[in-house]
């Protein structure tokens, strides 16, 4: 299988990659078609990309490539707090120098792959020929998303039955591509997670959410180094990415905004907003011209680019003594401060304790135990899409929907407290052993104070 390995004195990364060329890997590269870079949603990896590999209005005039993410796929990292979207910004531009690549087209989807392709444009313009970006996320993360995710994380990484992680993964469908998710695909999501972000790989959990929920605004003066041409595909139904950060994003870059009536979230997955975004991609394409995809040896040696690199990351973000770091260490782009840093070190290694005894919601084979839309149903109640339950019958009338609650993005300030409570003693688990009489007994000085 193809790898990339970035190595370096205080990083190891091995980045795999898919392309739609015949052996999967860059050398059958067509070199008189355009290449195009696929960033994968957040949680997920290349293989939920193949809606765009299949598509013959891109797969028959593109040479198509994606990465799995350090944290994401088949991808393998060493844990690191210092993990933030400048570094997967870094991680792309060593892949790009390692293969000989031509400058590409980027599609980035959702918010982890829209915020290292903006960071990697900035960075390394020469390399970058055309942002395409689905669903614009806010700058920092709404509240209510932040603390869904918060609660999420916890009881995914440390579910201790099937039940439980079910619980946690369906969910997470909720979050991500909403609550009317059609069954099979919630089954497919729900499946492909407990193979591959099971709880006994929970560090790498963390380190994605990680990325997503602390992370910084993009400076306002990277938007001056982004001169691409730029188009925005934005769902308006999509409750966790407001159609408000397309639009000011868009206005900052001078880009095409294309609304997809009805899209929620993911819009590259589902087969119907997927198929929209592929076409309006395409013709967005189609009126750019023509690069070639000729591999060439670059102009200067790795170690060189790079340090350049870290002096434009000096200039955007103010970052003192970026220029002096390590040129061949991806996590020399981080931006997180020292605090953020280790605090995310931390719960990382608390996360990692017990990791290997964790539980593993896997059959003898490997695969899933069963699929969501087939667990059993033993209690009287019947489970919505909405993710409530209700009494079986038509006693009262049919719920209304609910819909995400609306509120702005965390503040920094905010931030910085509610990381604290990411870690795996923030829930707190009450084991009831004995006869009833005795549980009962020792509870009633608890609940008479609770009455007073």
């Amino acid at each position: 299988m193809p790898f990339v390995d970035l190595h370096s004195s205080d990083d190891f990364a091995s980045i795999y990659y898919t392309t739609n060329a015949q052996f999967g890997n860059v050398g059958a590269f067509d070199p008189a078609r355009p290449t195009v870079c696929i960033l994968h949603p957040t949680f997920l990896d290349s293989s939920w990309v193949y809606a765009q590999f299949c598509d013959p209005r891109l797969d028959a005039g593109f040479n198509l490539i994606a990465f799995d993410m350090r944290v994401a796929g088949k991808s393998e990292c060493r844990p690191s707090g210092r993990h933030d979207s400048w570094v997967d910004a870094a991680d792309l531009a060593f892949c790009h120098q390692a293969l000989a690549l031509a400058p590409f087209h980027i599609l980035a989807l959702e918010t982890l792959g829209v915020n290292c392709a903006l960071r990697f444009a900035a960075l390394f313009p020469e390399k970058c020929l055309s942002l395409a970006l689905c669903n614009i996320p806010a700058p920092t993360e709404l509240k209510w998303v932040y603390t869904a995710l918060d609660e999420l994380v916890q009881t995914w990484c440390f579910a201790e039955d099937l039940e439980s992680y079910e619980h946690a993964a369906m969910e997470a469908v909720t979050i991500t591509l909403g609550a009317d998710t059609p069954p099979d695909l919630r089954d497919d999501l729900i499946a492909h997670w407990a193979m591959t972000m099971h709880p006994r790989r929970r560090q790498r959990v963390l380190e994605q959410a990680n990325v997503v929920m602390n992370r910084t605004p993009l400076p306002a003066e990277a938007y001056s180094h982004i001169t691409q041409p730029v188009l925005i595909i934005h769902g308006d139904s999509s409750e966790s990415t407001p159609r408000k950060y397309a639009e000011r994003l868009a206005q900052e870059l001078k880009a095409i905004l294309y609304t997809v009536k009805g899209g929620g979230g993911y819009l590259s997955i589902p087969p119907g907003t997927a198929s929209i975004v592929n076409q309006v991609y395409a013709k967005f394409i189609s009126r750019l011209p023509h690069v070639r995809s000729d591999r060439v040896k670059p102009v200067c040696t790795t170690e060189e680019r790079m340090r350049e690199a870290l002096g434009t990351l000096e200039a955007i973000t103010g970052a003192a003594g970026a220029r002096a770091r390590d040129p061949l260490s991806s996590l020399s782009f981080s931006c997180l401060s020292d605090e953020v840093v280790q605090r995310q070190t931390d719960t990382l290694d608390a996360y990692r304790q017990g990791q290997t005894l964790a539980y593993l919601p896997l059959g003898p084979t490997g695969r899933p135990i069963r699929r969501y839309s087939e667990r059993p149903r033993d209690d009287w109640f019947e489970s919505r899409t909405e993710g409530m339950s209700y009494a079986g019958g038509r006693f009262f009338p049919e719920p209304e929907k609910p819909r995400m609650p609306q509120s702005d993005p965390i503040s920094l300030e905010d931030n910085r407290v509610r990381r604290g409570t990411f870690s795996p003693t923030s829930v707190e688990k009450l084991v009831i052993k004995g006869s009833m009489a005795k549980v009962v007994g020792s509870q009633q000085p608890t609940l008479h104070k609770l009455f007073l």
